[in-house]
C-alpha cells in the first residue's frame, strides 16, 4: 500500500514535470524562430530604402548635393517657406536672381522629378556688367547646367533695367523673390520686377517673397540702403502691378533682429561683413552678438495673378 501511495503520488508529478519541459520546448523553439526573423529583418534592413521618397520636397531639401548649405536651413525653413508657396513637382518656375542657387539646388532636382521646369533668371552680363555678378552667373549656369540627371534642362535667362522677358509670357505656375528686393530698390528696377513677373506668370499663377523686413515703425529708405523693406511697401508694388494679396506667413520672422546694425542686414548671419561693403575687413570687430541673433528677421508673402 505504502508503495502504490508513493507511486500514486510520484506519476502526477512526473506527468507534471514532462508536461513543464514540453511547454519550455515549445517555447524555445517559438523563441528561436521569431530571433531568427529578427535576424532576417535585420539583414534585410540595409538594402531597405532610407530617408523620404525620391522626388519628394523632403528629398530634395536633405539631398547630400546640399551638404554645404544645409545648415543654413534652420534660419531659412526651406520646406516650410515652399509649402506655404503652394510648390507642386510639376510647376514651371522662374527665380528671379537665384545667386549661387541655395533655392536652386532643391528647386531644380524637385522639379526635374515631378515633371516641371526651372528658369533662373541670373544677373545681366556681357559688356559692361559687373564682374562679380558675371562671375556668379558663369559659376551658376557651369554648376546646374552640368548634371542634367540631378537637375534636369535648367533654363537660364537674365533680370535687369533692360532685360526681356524672364520666361515666356504667360507661362509660369509661380515666380520668387527670395531677398532681392531691396537691391532692385537700390537698381531702380522694383516696379520692373514685378511687372516681368506678372507677365511670365500664368493667369492664377503665384508670387512668392522672402524679404528682410523692416518695422512698420521705421523710416523706408527708398534705396533701401541697410537691405530691410516694410511689408507695406511690398504689398503696394505687388498691388500696383495687379498682384491680388493673398496670405503671410511668420515662418522667417526672427524677433532677435533690431534691424540697426552698423553694416546694415549684411552684419548679421550669413555675411557677417565687419566693415562697409567694399572694404577690408576689420578683425577687431566682434561678431559674436550677431551670430547671437542670427539671420533677419524676414517678410514671407503669397501673392496670385488674377484668373
Amino acid at each position: 500500500m505504502r508503495d502504490r501511495a508513493r507511486i500514486g503520488r510520484t506519476e502526477p508529478s512526473r506527468r507534471a514535470m514532462l508536461a513543464g519541459a514540453g511547454v519550455l520546448l515549445i517555447s524555445g523553439l517559438a523563441s528561436g524562430l521569431a530571433a531568427c526573423g529578427r535576424k532576417d529583418e535585420k539583414a534585410a534592413e540595409p538594402g531597405a530604402p532610407s530617408g523620404p521618397p525620391e522626388g519628394s520636397l523632403e528629398w530634395a531639401i536633405q539631398g547630400p548635393w546640399r551638404a554645404a548649405d544645409r545648415p543654413r536651413d534652420i534660419y531659412r525653413h526651406p520646406l516650410e517657406t515652399l509649402r506655404f508657396f503652394g510648390l507642386q513637382p510639376s510647376m514651371h518656375v522662374v527665380e528671379f536672381w537665384p545667386g549661387s542657387g541655395w533655392y536652386t539646388e532643391i528647386l531644380a532636382p524637385y522639379l526635374n522629378k515631378g515633371g516641371g521646369e526651372y528658369y533662373g533668371a541670373g544677373f545681366v552680363t556681357g559688356e559692361g556688367a559687373n564682374p562679380a555678378q558675371a562671375a556668379l552667373v558663369a559659376n551658376f549656369e557651369r554648376r546646374f547646367g552640368s548634371d542634367r540627371r540631378l537637375y534636369g534642362d535648367v533654363k537660364f535667362s537674365a533680370f535687369g533695367a533692360a532685360t526681356g522677358p524672364v520666361a515666356p509670357a504667360g507661362t509660369a505656375d509661380m515666380a520668387l523673390f527670395m531677398r532681392n528686393i531691396h537691391a532692385w530698390m537700390a537698381a531702380g528696377i522694383a516696379e520692373k520686377a514685378f511687372a516681368d513677373a506678372y507677365a511670365a506668370l500664368k493667369p492664377g499663377g503665384v508670387l512668392g517673397i522672402e524679404q528682410h523686413r523692416l518695422g512698420p515703425d521705421q523710416d523706408q529708405d527708398p534705396a533701401a540702403a541697410n537691405g530691410y523693406v516694410q511689408e507695406a511697401f511690398v504689398k503696394q508694388l505687388a498691388a500696383e502691378a495687379g498682384f491680388i494679396f493673398v496670405a503671410a506667413s511668420e515662418i522667417n520672422a526672427n524677433p532677435e533682429d533690431t534691424k540697426d546694425h552698423p553694416f546694415g542686414v549684411d552684419t548679421l548671419p550669413p555675411r557677417l561683413l565687419t566693415a562697409d561693403q567694399g572694404q577690408a575687413p576689420d578683425p577687431t570687430f566682434d561678431t559674436a552678438k550677431y551670430r547671437a541673433i542670427g539671420e533677419s528677421d524676414r517678410m514671407t508673402l503669397k501673392f496670385r495673378k488674377p484668373e
